[in-house]
């Protein structure tokens, strides 16, 4: 018994972090004047639509920015093995510096 317990609480931690992390990513693309969902849909062309995305997307617009940087998000990113998503981020990142100059 005592296993499964614990194995729930990994299990809920992981997705509480992981909506942390889908917070991040949709404070910094809003940020930064870009669509989540579209950035997300360039990283993962297979998925239809990712509730929780959604989801964070609804709830952020009641929310004040939050000032993520380039480096915390992709380190984020990284850490969850968001690696597709990491790529078409640093894309974006690449383009807004091309921008800035």
């Amino acid at each position: 018994m005592e296993n499964n317990t614990s194995e729930e609480f990994i299990i809920k931690k992981y997705q509480e972090d992981e909506q942390i992390m889908i917070q991040l990513f949709v404070a910094w693309c809003l940020n930064h004047n870009l669509d989540p969902q579209l950035l997300y849909s360039k990283a993962y062309p297979e998925q239809v639509v990712n509730e929780s995305l959604q989801k964070t997307i609804k709830e952020m617009d009641d929310v004040d920015p939050l000032d993520i940087g380039n480096e915390t998000l992709m380190d984020v990113l990284q850490m969850f093995g968001n690696d597709e998503l990491a790529f078409v981020v640093s894309d974006e990142i690449e383009q807004i510096s091309k921008r800035q100059n």
